[in-house]
C-alpha cells in the first residue's frame, strides 16, 4: 500500500469537537458520492489498541478536486496524530468502497436521515446531485445536541436556499446546553417532523446514518410508520 499515498492539505474545526480535513486527490481516484475511503497512518509514533487506519465518508463531492472527510475528534492515537498533522504529511488510502449512493429513480424522493457525524456522506450527496441537476427531491434531516455541535450547518443552510429541490431540517435536542438562539426544530426525528416536509411516507426512500443507537432507533420509527422496509438503507458510525 505503500506506493498508494496522498497528502493532507489542511484541516478546520466545522463543529465542537469535529474537525473537517482536506486531501490531495490522487491522479484517477474516481468515486460515487455517498462511498468511503480507507486511510491508513504511515509509521506513526503514536499507537494504540485500535489501529492506524480508519474508514471515512467522503463529504466532497466527484466534481470537486480535493477529497474532504470530517471526523469527531475522539482521544485516540488515530485522531491525535492526524489533528496536528502539518500540511504535506502522507497518509496510505485504499478505495473507494460502499454503496451508499443515490437511488436512479427521480421521481422518488431521498430522505436523508443524520446523527451527528452520520451526515458526511448526505453532505457529497446533495452537492454532487445539485451540481448534476438531477430532479429528484432531497430531504435533510440533521439530528445534534445543540447548533455548535451541528457540522456544516452553514454549508447545508447555503445549499437549501440555493436550490429547491434541497430540504434542509436540522433539529437539536440538547438546546439546554447551548448559548445560541435556536428558532428551529428541537427533540429527536420522528414520524411527524418528518411529515411537515414529506407528504407520504410509503414512496421516498430512507437513507440512515449515524451512531448504532440512532441508526437502530430511527429503522424502528420508520417501520412503526409506515415506511416500506425496502426502501430503507443505513450505515451505521460505530465509535466514531
Amino acid at each position: 500500500m505503500a506506493d498508494k499515498t496522498l497528502k493532507i492539505l489542511s484541516s478546520e474545526e466545522v463543529a465542537n469537537g469535529t474537525r473537517a480535513f482536506h486531501l490531495e486527490r490522487p491522479a484517477g481516484f474516481d468515486y460515487e458520492a455517498g462511498q468511503t475511503i480507507d486511510l491508513t497512518l504511515i509509521d506513526p509514533k503514536d499507537t494504540d489498541a485500535e489501529g492506524p487506519v480508519r474508514t471515512f465518508s467522503l463529504v466532497s463531492a466527484p466534481h470537486e478536486p480535493e477529497l474532504e472527510f470530517a471526523t469527531r475528534m475522539r482521544d485516540t492515537a488515530f485522531k491525535r496524530t492526524i489533528k496536528v498533522a502539518p500540511s504535506g504529511t502522507e497518509l496510505a488510502w485504499d478505495g473507494p468502497y460502499g454503496s451508499f449512493t443515490l437511488h436512479k429513480n427521480a421521481a422518488k424522493p431521498a430522505v436523508f436521515l443524520a446523527g451527528g457525524i452520520g451526515v458526511t456522506p448526505f453532505m457529497s450527496i446533495v452537492k454532487d446531485a445539485l451540481h448534476k441537476r438531477l430532479q429528484h427531491q432531497l430531504f435533510l434531516f440533521h439530528s445534534n445536541n445543540t447548533p455548535e455541535d451541528t457540522p456544516f450547518f452553514h454549508t447545508m443552510t447555503a445549499l437549501d436556499h440555493s436550490d429547491p429541490n434541497f430540504h434542509y431540517v436540522p433539529t437539536m435536542t440538547g438546546m439546554e446546553k447551548s448559548d445560541q438562539k435556536w428558532d428551529g426544530d428541537q427533540g429527536f426525528i420522528n414520524k411527524d417532523m418528518i411529515e411537515r416536509h414529506v407528504n407520504d411516507l410509503a414512496t421516498p426512500i430512507f437513507y440512515l446514518a449515524g451512531p448504532p443507537a440512532f441508526v437502530a432507533a430511527m429503522r424502528k420509527m420508520l417501520a412503526a410508520s409506515g415506511a416500506d422496509e425496502d426502501n430503507i438503507r443505513f450505515e451505521e458510525f460505530p465509535g466514531y
